[in-house]
């Protein structure tokens, strides 16, 4: 495997600066935000910190210490299986690689929390007509982003599962 000309070098540096945003923000909304305290912002969102011990929609939340190793063990699972993926991906596949790169820096700053608190620090908190939708960050957001990506790049790219060498 050549690691010139692949994806993985500008993969990891959109993961880092996801990491970077990810985390500092967490760290403002902990030092800004009081738990389980909302601030509002505008009729439709507002500023509110809690922890979450599960996964999206507090999946396994109940779960315990298992439930948290259970879900560190997948995301380093996942963030290997997306490094070797970037390693192979060329580099002019840019919608993957990006796609990628937000996908891992969101599961890396998540499992961050996870081994830290034990649970993901969560303060972005849409409502509407007295719903609201599960709290949020900016990690989540980049691993939707993500993942919406990687379907687009599969229509945009094709298969680029190969070298240009191989072509």
């Amino acid at each position: 495997m050549q690691l010139r000309g692949s994806g993985l070098g500008p993969g990891l540096l959109i993961a880092a600066a996801i990491v970077v945003a990810d985390q500092v923000t967490k760290i403002w909304a902990e030092h800004a935000l009081t738990l389980f305290a909302p601030v509002e912002v505008t009729s439709f969102f507002n500023l509110s910190l809690v922890y979450n011990p599960g996964a999206a929609f507090s999946f396994l939340a109940g779960a315990g210490d298992w439930g948290r190793w259970l879900l560190t063990g997948i995301a380093v699972v996942i963030g290997l299986l997306i490094i070797g993926w970037l390693a192979r991906l060329p580099r002019r596949a840019w919608w993957s690689v990006t796609a990628l790169g937000l996908v891992l820096g969101g599961a890396v700053g998540n499992l961050i929390d996870r081994v830290r608190y034990g649970a993901v620090v969560d303060f972005l908190d849409f409502h509407w007509a007295g719903y609201h939708w599960p709290a949020f960050n900016v990690a989540d957001m980049a691993i939707v982003v993500g993942a919406i990506t990687l379907i687009v790049a599969t229509f945009i790219e094709g298969d680029h599962s190969h070298s240009e060498d191989k072509h």
